[in-house]
């Protein structure tokens, strides 16, 4: 039995001249496994190998400015007042990238980069949703170490310690206060998530954008929830409700609206995630089936074992 989650002592270390933040190393962690995931799906389902890496180069940048560009705007009084610092606008190293700005600038980002390759941007989303899930979890354990993204006071087992000093420490509580995790409900709610979108599409056909479809509406659901849990000085308020949690909804919404959409319009499976016009060159494509016969053949073998 658990008396409480201690906080960790430490947010960063120091390698030489470098100071490493364990927020931004697990954000990478993060960015490694998304990409490595939607690019073993999207080879899977005919697209080429180099072309998740490519298309990072446009998503990670973009997302990254939006998620901090959304925690900006939604916090302005932590980084605009009387002899503020505005460099640290940029600080993102020190936690504050909004999951909602990144994944809309990210999609602006992947849906060029898609254009240009030939590939259909809801074919690339489907691809990278179990993966999305997972770098959201493992950033969640940078949250952590920040000592962010904790809730209400909770006398629960497993409440969260945060240290008195902490800037985000509510005033006027008690310091050996506990709070609920917040960061260790949404990894576990984003790792079942997971779970809960690879068992879907081996029941139904869940291309042509409603794997992604899926994805918002879990995720919109979850942080909804939290949202309604979660101690945060958002300063925008919106029919009484907090400015993330009227975002989250609407996200779970056009989930939803996805997917009835293209159910409607897809009823058939997908055959090739490429744009019309375009495909797989000659060579990759041969490379492709052969990869793939080779796994059926492998995978009928191990049956026979």
């Amino acid at each position: 039995m658990f008396a409480s989650i201690p906080s960790p002592g430490i947010s960063y270390f120091d390698l030489g001249p470098l100071r490493i933040h364990f927020y931004a190393l697990f954000i990478l962690a993060g960015i490694v496994v998304a990409v490595w995931l939607t690019s073993r799906r999207l080879t899977r389902r005919g697209g080429q190998p180099e072309l998740v890496l490519d298309i990072a180069l446009w998503t990670v940048p973009l997302g990254i400015v939006g998620g901090r560009l959304y925690h900006v705007v939604t916090h302005p009084t932590n980084y605009f007042y009387p002899g503020a610092d505005l460099w640290k606008t940029l600080y993102v190293w020190e936690g504050g990238l909004a999951i909602f700005g990144a994944v809309l600038f990210g999609a602006v980002g992947a849906y060029i980069a898609c254009h240009r390759a030939g590939l259909r941007f809801l074919s690339f989303a489907d691809a990278l949703a179990p993966g999305m899930l997972i770098a959201q979890a493992l950033g969640r354990l940078g949250n952590y170490f920040n000592q962010e993204l904790f809730g209400a006071p909770t006398t629960l087992p497993w409440g969260l310690q945060i240290e008195a000093t902490n800037p985000a420490f509510p005033m006027g509580l008690p310091t050996e206060t506990l709070f609920q995790p917040l960061f260790l409900y949404e990894m576990l709610w984003n790792l079942f998530g997971v779970l809960v979108i690879l068992l879907a599409e081996r029941q139904f056909n869940l291309r042509w954008g409603k794997t992604i479809g899926l994805y918002l509406i879990w995720y919109g659901i979850g942080r909804t929830w939290l949202e309604a849990l979660r101690l945060d000085p958002t300063e925008f308020l919106l029919a009484g409700l907090k400015i993330n949690m009227v975002t989250a909804m609407t996200v779970a919404l056009i989930g939803l609206l996805l997917i009835i959409v293209q159910w409607r319009r897809h009823p058939e499976p997908e055959t090739s995630p490429y744009l019309p016009g375009h495909s797989l060159s000659p060579a990759t494509a041969v490379a492709t089936k052969s990869s793939a016969a080779t796994r059926r053949s492998s995978t009928s073998h191990g049956d026979r074992q």
